[in-house]
């Protein structure tokens, strides 16, 4: 996943908002939002790399939620693990943020961020194996970690909240849909997604003198610049929109996961109904 906005108990009444785009290589499978189990038998809802069998946002029936994205670097590879079971790691597991820092080999893996957090305790943590001020150098990798309050958060391939173009766009986006729900709590009125469904499909590179320097060459910079990103040359693009929000019900919190599949050698056409897949839970 490359682009995430989050807003966590920023709004009583929509406790968890998230939006993110996930940008990987065309030949890498990948299965759609689905229901699977681990291992263990923990029943996640999440998409799937069928390569190396993690994930890169997923949520529990217990009230987990995992989201991961990579830190670009030009120097470093992938890591002898996989990135996306981290995200699994905290999904089957019953421990705190702590036990899952503990069990973290930060020099195991490529740059990632990892956002993990327990929905019913109210509690967010942001983890990285890169150092906050200087993500992008080739350093000795060592574990980071902040506790994260109520607010709206972003998050791509550098630090948190670093303020990329695409970034501040869509916690942008995301402040208005949350408004947007605040204004009519009905959950079938697709009008509360217009913000959020215009930036995720949103492919306009920034301008030159707004793109991140991180050692990548000028024109991949700038490819990478936009929410939506189509990179045909290289077989790489964005692969999926997804959308997660919980809204209360009698008694419980019902979760809403809706994902978009895209073929990023095609025109942006928005989030095409036909490509939609939608899985729910009570927490």
């Amino acid at each position: 996943m490359c682009l995430i906005a989050f807003a966590l108990h920023a709004d009583p009444a929509c406790p968890l908002l998230i939006a993110a785009n996930r940008d990987e290589f065309l030949d890498r499978p990948t299965a759609a939002l689905h229901r699977w189990a681990l291992a263990d038998g923990t029943e996640i809802v999440a998409g799937r790399d069928l390569r190396d069998g993690g994930t890169w946002l997923g949520l529990s029936p217990t009230g987990r939620v995992a989201m991961l994205t990579n830190v670009r670097q030009t120097q470093a590879g992938p890591g002898a693990r996989s990135r996306g079971e981290l995200v699994t790691r905290w999904l089957r597991g019953d421990g705190d943020e702590d036990d899952l820092a503990e069990a973290i080999d930060p020099g195991a893996y490529g740059g990632f961020n990892l956002v993990v957090g327990d929905f019913h305790r109210a509690r967010w943590s942001w983890l990285s194996n890169r150092d906050p001020e200087s993500p992008h150098d080739s350093g000795p990798p060592a574990l980071h970690r902040q506790a994260l309050g109520a607010g709206l958060y972003g998050l791509s391939n550098a630090s948190l909240d670093t303020p990329w173009p695409k970034t501040v766009q869509l916690k942008q986006a995301l402040g208005e849909s949350l408004a947007r729900l605040q204004a009519n709590r009905s959950m079938d009125d697709g009008e509360w997604m217009h913000p959020l469904a215009t930036r995720l499909t949103e492919a306009t590179p920034a301008a030159p003198c707004d793109l991140p320097r991180t050692g990548v060459p000028s024109a991949m910079e700038r490819a990478l610049s936009s929410p939506f990103v189509r990179m045909a040359d290289r077989a790489y693009g964005t692969r999926s929109s997804l959308v997660v929000r919980a809204l209360p019900s009698a008694h419980a919190w019902d979760v809403q996961v809706d994902e978009w599949t895209h073929d990023p050698l095609q025109p942006v056409a928005g989030l095409d109904p036909a490509r939609h897949r939608r899985e729910t839970l009570v927490w």
